[in-house]
């Protein structure tokens, strides 16, 4: 059996190392593919992603890449390391033009090869093409997920981890950024998202987790966890107090 593209084992993991959000939570993500998690709110999902992105200290626990330990690695490191991460609010500057945004995403590739990365980011987003002489801010909920997703891209990350990437989109936007993301899945991206809108995710992601007071608490296949009972139950306050 290869080994998973990301492996998160046990970790620990919180703002103050007196006062850990997540509590030994683990999971997987294999090559070329999508794995949700879910949970209520105060769960501990974004956390945990922030952990495994070096923004969030973790106590114990490690954080593997292809076998490879990256638990405290620089946060400006993890590029090189072939991972990228779209935080859920703040992901785009507003004030500058989304080719600018592109190019600051670029900045640390030759320039040849940053222009022939931009124009394969305004191929894969094409809505953005028209827009790249105008300022961030005009774009809609949804441009600025697609723009946030495509600078990341630019380094060529072999995972992008997304958080909350369908909050404040309408849900024709929703299906449209999903659609997006499943395309990147199939080009060879892997995908690990913090989702709120279940139903969404679990119809486009391979597997999910369920996360509930900072630890595991379910995992398996998404398309046979949509109407799990538990699942309901753990969203509706049996799964452990609120955060």
């Amino acid at each position: 059996m290869s080994t998973p593209l990301l492996q998160v084992e046990k970790v620990v993991a919180g703002y103050r190392p007196d006062l850990p959000i997540v509590h030994g939570i683990s999971l997987e993500v294999a090559e070329t593919e999508m794995v949700t998690i879910i949970g209520p709110n105060g769960a501990g999902k974004s956390t945990l992603v922030k952990a495994v992105a070096g923004i969030v200290p973790v106590s114990s626990g490690r954080v593997l890449l292809d076998g490879r330990d990256i638990t405290r690695l620089a946060t400006h490191k993890l590029a090189q390391a072939s991972i990228a991460y779209v935080p859920q609010t703040a992901n785009v500057f507003t004030t500058l033009t989304i080719n600018e945004n592109l190019l600051v995403g670029a900045s640390v590739l030759p320039k040849s090869e940053a222009r022939r990365r931009i124009e394969r980011g305004y191929e894969t987003f094409p809505a953005l093409k028209d827009y790249r002489h105008k300022k961030a801010r005009v774009l809609s909920g949804g441009q600025r997920q697609m723009l946030a997703v495509a600078r990341a891209l630019l380094t060529d990350p072999r995972l992008i981890m997304l958080d909350e990437p369908s909050a404040g989109l309408s849900p024709l936007m929703v299906v449209e950024v999903f659609q997006r993301l499943k395309g990147l899945v199939e080009s060879g991206v892997a995908i690990l998202m913090v989702e709120q809108n279940v139903k969404a995710a679990l119809a486009i992601s391979h597997r999910t987790y369920v996360l509930a007071d900072g630890c595991n608490r379910i995992d398996g296949p998404s398309a046979g966890l949509a109407d799990n009972p538990e699942v309901t139950s753990i969203y509706l306050g049996a799964g452990g107090r609120k955060r």
